[in-house]
């Protein structure tokens, strides 16, 4: 039986002999990691076994890289890999670390079955149950919260859900209403914001959900992101730099001169409308931006002056307000999908 595929996307990762970091397609399956150049890449520039590996996270073997983390094989090698952004770290940390755990025991990978984890009733519905708590009117409020010289956006703590599950009838009591949180958590539908509610997830418990105001937590599909405090004189950016970020991660970009594709880490931003991408294998010195006011976004099939090779669908078109085209190329058609519409968005509201 062929081993079951569990995560793909772009990560960086360091080379093993040299002392450089490059944007790779990583494809996690029940067995190993394999990382290729390109994503059209038939076969693997590298395979990690995870059988035996040991993970950490966050790894700060470097002064000027954040969001990376350290897979160490059972032979002792060290691998380390980069994410565009906290969130996706989080999702390959959570998925890696499942998949050592089951070759330990020799299980085959399984996302937890949260009804029988924690008792739900058949009658709950936590799809629904999302949906009214990301109402705007009526749902739970998404805030700016500063905790631990940190600025944690677009989140909520944990005893808001709580409140929020009680107040409106959804839950009896306190303690029906944390394993209702505790489900969302579970499904993925919640996502821990800081280091406290990380560690209620990894610590085992029965009810990893933490009923705390100290806790905090977003929506999976929100713009949530978290910042450091700047100086007084990083308080002057530019006025491109001031929107909220709605979203963030790696696409293929087709190049304006020489035609090629590169991986470069695009965030999108509101109010300004800009779009900026950078390098990701060289930290978020941006270099280029799309001013988004007034722009057209559509799916495409086909790019101009692109090799053969270099296409393999998930393709989109970006035509700005000066008539500049950016083709651009997502990992997967949901990915692609979900960035054009948060880009219509963008065009449409901001300045």
């Amino acid at each position: 039986m062929e081993p079951q595929e569990i995560r793909e996307g772009y990560l960086v990762k360091k080379g093993t002999l040299l002392n450089s970091w490059r944007a790779v397609w990583v494809v996690l399956s029940e067995d190993g990691l394999d990382y290729y150049k390109k994503k059209t890449d038939r076969s693997p520039k590298g395979m990690i076994p995870l059988k035996g590996a040991t993970l950490i996270s966050p790894c700060q073997d470097f002064n000027k890289r954040t969001l990376v983390f350290k897979i160490t094989a059972e032979k002792k090698q060290d691998h380390f890999f980069q994410a565009s952004h906290i969130e996706e770290r989080e999702l390959w940390v959570k998925d890696i670390k499942r998949t050592i755990s089951c070759l330990k025991d020799g299980k085959r990978f399984a996302r937890k079955s949260t009804r029988r984890s924690i008792r739900l009733p058949d009658t709950v519905n936590l799809a629904e149950l999302y949906a009214l708590m990301k109402d705007q009117d009526d749902g739970v409020k998404e805030l700016k919260l500063e905790q631990d010289n940190r600025v944690f956006n677009h989140c909520f703590t944990g005893a808001t859900v709580v409140e929020w599950l009680v107040s409106r009838e959804k839950a009896r009591n306190r303690p029906e209403a944390l394993m209702l949180a505790t489900g969302l958590l579970n499904e993925g539908f919640l996502q821990p914001a800081d280091e406290l509610s990380k560690e209620g997830v990894e610590g085992g418990e029965q009810t990893s959900f933490l009923d705390q105001t100290k806790a905090l937590y977003y929506f999976a599909d929100s713009g949530f992101f978290c910042e450091g405090y700047s100086s007084d004189e990083d308080v002057l950016l530019k006025d491109e730099f001031r929107g909220n970020i709605i979203k963030q991660g790696c696409l293929l970009k087709q190049g304006h001169r020489r035609k090629n594709w590169k991986v470069r880490k695009f965030i999108l931003r509101d109010d300004p409308a800009y779009m900026h991408y950078c390098d990701p294998s060289k930290g978020d010195d941006p270099l280029g931006a799309v001013h988004l006011r007034g722009a057209v976004v559509t799916a495409v099939e086909y790019v101009p002056d692109a090799k053969k090779h270099d296409i393999d669908g998930n393709l989109f078109e970006i035509i700005t307000s000066d008539e500049t085209h950016y083709f651009l190329q997502a990992a997967t058609a949901e990915e692609r999908k979900d960035w054009i519409k948060a880009i219509q968005a963008v065009s449409k509201s901001g300045k």
